[in-house]
């Protein structure tokens, strides 16, 4: 999949599948995750999927921008650059 620009900032949001084998359902709903642009927006997206997905660190990079990490659909773990 190509990767999208967000808002003509130059900001790249793709998916990137790092594992053989995942199955085409997950892909399908973290695909919908690369819209998400805030922390409010990820986790907002993760709970609110049945099941829940969980988050599993927030790791601050500097007072504007942290990484999120989230365990999506199994075996997926997502992981976010926010601001």
């Amino acid at each position: 999949m190509a990767p999208r620009t967000c808002h003509g900032s130059g900001m790249t949001r793709e998916l990137r599948i790092a594992a053989a084998g995942v199955a085409p359902d997950a892909i399908a709903r973290a695909q919908a995750a690369i819209r998400l642009g805030t922390l409010e927006d990820v986790l907002r997206f993760a709970f609110a999927q049945r099941p829940s997905w969980e988050l599993v660190d927030v790791i601050v990079q500097d007072e504007y921008t942290h990484d999120v990490i989230v365990q999506g659909p199994a075996p997926a773990f997502l992981v976010f650059d926010t601001t």
